[in-house]
């Protein structure tokens, strides 16, 4: 049976550490994930939640954006997977007694863990001004008071309005036409957080900010390079994926400062021999130092422009533009300081060489480890000219992969949740509603923060997510909260966003990706259940539909929670029939359908159990809509973090107990780490050389050039196989040492993967 959440905050002063492991996936998966299935929904809903995860008629997972096969298994998810569906169909509540009981300064005092631990929230809650704790209040009065401070602004870009990618197609497209229709484009969203540095480099080379890639292109590759990423903690289902493609005789290269178990071997627990024994992934893999990417493949183009009949001439003659700018700049790339940037030695580069040139088709893919650093655009652009050199985009088994975390991120910004929309987005947006949207680019994340920091933004409404844990800089970030007039968090669950506010505060509780959606019943009739829809990681689009009884019976949907909200700020000024939109989701594909090229004949398509593919020029036809009408070789200066004598370069990542910023326990199996999740990854020969012993505790400051001390104290060291130079921490814990400012030039993503730190005795 579920178990109640625990009653304290568990102790962390002594996490223990094993050696990592070798595999991932496995028996131990299993019984991982039927442990905490089983704590959160107890046996039977366990099974009757599970076997609909990723199902053609069942919900879409809430974790990551992984996408499925048209034949799916009977268990269609992962370890991970499994714990966001077990966190969201929780049987725990949390009730108006609840917030009763603890006050804004005890729940300030949890952690993330604790927060999340207590379960589902069940009615509106508000924060009076000047009130210790939260009091349930009317969903009317809710939208009330999102009136009453939205229309008091002094301009519509006082507001800003946040997208976590959990949210639906529907429930996104009808925020933003919220925010265009009060006037504002202010629309950050987790993507700037993420994979902004991908879309900006691939609109810029290919000429679309998404991926080429299906599925069964994975299958067919020759070569896949996975770089800056650990699918076996964050996307655990690509590991089948990457098992079958080595099936069938794709060598695989894995670049990444850190070994992970994933990549080594996957025992694949759909099949007896795959749990037993498993499949090794990897038959390279290059330990490459934190921010060494973009002088890694700059080289390797080098050495394919210089090799005889390497290059597709007539793909780069036909539908390229460019190449002669990039030769000259790959021809000053230098040996000595490639080895410098990288640590690889020149072996490992040329074995890589000589695998990308066997190759026929390739698919490079990658994650945070190439997009949060200062130089992640012109890292991934020169990851483009990689495959661009060879004609490896716009045919089978081959392409651009960059792998979304999000279950839906990719579908909010086709929405156009996005602060710097396309002009000729807003003209379809204000002829379809008769509205004029404004065409002044808004707030992204970071310039968010900046401007409630600086009072140039008052209102805060995040659809969904935890922005004060995702956001960096947290001591700068939770300042700038609390000056807001208002914030309200469209939620399921708690975490620490609700405990820093601004000066009044509201939650407003929604319905999660597991609960039905039941439209209510009419003139007798029974009420229908809908269906929402989702965007995966290479495009596809398909239904979303709730199988358990809502947690409450005070939830409203997302569309409906933005619906009400336009009527309540909007009045009869607007003649978008929110209210028909409220209850009628078809009704909002149809105008998706006339809106955004690609959803024509929306409904019909969505209804098909295997929904439908977008259409992405470059992948179906080589045709590349960038400026130049081609695809762009881009030849940017070299860069890699400078590491000052006596300091590290700190990334922040995952546990395998998290997603995201949610945390599922304290441990983290793969790396060796239980109990605890203050440990910081130590390099031993680094830590012999800056006196770090094992198991000392630790203050990690980071170093900027505004001279502010930024600490994280108390860490344990972890002498740890990371790459010279280098330390990895887990994230929220150390977004207090990311400098607000410190940002990769063009998509203004959070640094979060290069980060200077100096160790201080605890």
């Amino acid at each position: 049976m579920a178990t109640k959440p625990p009653a304290g905050d568990p102790v962390q002063h002594a996490p223990q550490v094993a050696p990592p492991k070798r595999a991932a996936a496995g028996l131990p998966a299993i019984g991982h994930t039927l442990r905490i299935a089983q704590q959160q929904m107890g046996v039977a809903r366990t099974t009757r939640t599970l076997l609909k995860v990723n199902q053609k008629d069942g919900f879409d997972c809430p974790g990551c954006a992984w996408p499925e096969g048209d034949k799916r298994h009977t268990a269609e998810f992962c370890e991970n997977g499994a714990k966001a569906v077990a966190e969201e169909a929780t049987l725990r509540r949390v009730t108006p007694d609840f917030f009763a009981e603890h006050s804004l300064a005890d729940l300030a005092g949890r952690s993330g863990y604790w927060l999340g631990q207590q379960g589902r929230i069940t009615e509106p809650m508000y924060l009076p001004e000047g009130a210790d704790r939260y009091q349930a209040v009317p969903w009317e009065r809710a939208f009330e008071i999102i009136a009453e401070e939205l229309t008091a602004l002094d301009s519509p870009d006082e507001a800003l309005f946040y997208t976590s990618g959990r949210t639906s197609n529907e429930a996104a497209f009808l925020f933003q036409l919220f925010a265009r229709e009060f006037g504002t484009n202010n629309l950050p969203d987790c993507s700037n957080m993420c994979h902004e540095s991908s879309g900006s480099a691939l609109n810029e080379t290919i000429g679309i900010g998404k991926g080429s890639v299906n599925l069964e292109d994975l299958h067919q590759a020759d070569l896949i390079i996975v770089a800056g990423q650990n699918p076996g903690t964050n996307h655990p289902r690509m590991l089948s994926a990457l098992e079958k493609a080595k099936s069938a005789g794709a060598k695989i290269i894995s670049v990444n400062p850190l070994p992970e178990a994933g990549m080594e071997r996957f025992k694949n627990p759909q099949t007896p021999i795959g749990m037993l024994k498993g499949t090794a992934l990897n038959d390279l893999f290059l330990q490459i130092r934190i921010g060494g990417d973009q002088a890694l493949f700059r080289l390797l183009n080098k050495l394919v422009i210089e090799t005889e009949g390497a290059t597709d001439e007539a793909f780069i003659r036909e539908h390229t533009h460019g190449y002669e700018e990039l030769a000259a700049a790959a021809g000053e790339a230098d040996w000595a300081e490639t080895l410098t940037a990288t640590g690889l030695t020149r072996p490992e580069i040329e074995r890589a060489l000589a695998m990308v040139l066997a190759s026929e088709r390739t698919i490079i893919c990658w994650a945070m480890g190439l997009t949060q650093h200062k130089h992640s655009v012109a890292t991934i652009r020169e990851v483009v000219n990689l495959l661009l050199l060879r004609g490896n985009i716009g045919r089978p088994g081959a392409g651009v992969c960059p792998v979304r975390g999000h279950s839906n991120v990719q579908g909010d910004r086709t929405m156009g949740i996005f602060e710097r929309p396309a002009p000729a987005f807003l003209d379809a947006l204000d002829k379809e509603f008769g509205i004029t949207s404004p065409r002044g680019h808004g707030y992204d994340v970071v310039r968010s923060i900046e401007a409630l920091r600086d009072g140039k933004a008052k209102v805060l409404f995040a659809m969904g997510g935890n922005f004060v844990g995702a956001t960096p800089d947290t001591d700068v970030t939770e300042a700038a909260i609390r000056r807001a007039s208002l914030t309200v968090h469209v939620s399921t669950k708690l975490n620490r966003s609700h405990a820093v506010t601004g000066r009044r505060a509201l939650i407003l509780p929604t319905l999660g990706r597991t609960d039905k959606d039941v439209q209510a019943s009419t003139l007798g009739k029974k009420g229908t259940v809908r269906f929402v829809t989702v965007e995966d990681s290479m495009g596809m689009v398909h239904a979303s539909r709730g199988n358990l009884p809502p947690a409450s019976p005070h939830l409203l949907s997302e569309p409906a929670i933005v619906a009400r909200m336009a009527r309540a700020v909007l009045g009869a000024a607007s003649a978008t029939p929110w209210e028909e939109f409220e209850h009628d989701y078809s009704a909002v594909r149809d105008r998706i359908s006339r809106v955004i090229p690609g959803f024509e004949d929306f409904n019909a398509r969505a209804a098909r159990p295997e929904g439908f593919r977008l259409p992405h020029a470059p992948r179906d036809e080589r045709r590349f809509p960038t400026k130049t009408g081609k695809a762009n070789f881009t030849a940017a200066p070299v860069e890699y973090p400078k590491i000052p004598e006596g300091r590290l370069l700190l990334q922040t990542l995952r546990s395998h107990d998290q997603y995201n910023t949610t945390i599922y326990g304290l441990d983290d199996r793969y790396r060796g780490i239980t109990g605890g999740r203050r440990v910081v990854m130590v390099n031993p020969e680094d830590a012999a050389e800056l006196g770090l012993a094992d198991g000392s505790y630790q203050d990690l400051v980071s170093e900027w050039r505004d001279g502010v001390e930024r600490r994280a104290p108390g860490f344990r060291v972890v002498h740890y196989p990371t790459a010279r130079g280098c330390a990895a921490a887990y994230y929220p814990e150390t977004n207090v040492l990311v400098p607000l400012d410190s940002t990769a030039d063009t998509s203004n993503t959070p640094a979060s993967k290069s980060v200077v730190v100096r160790f201080e005795p605890a």
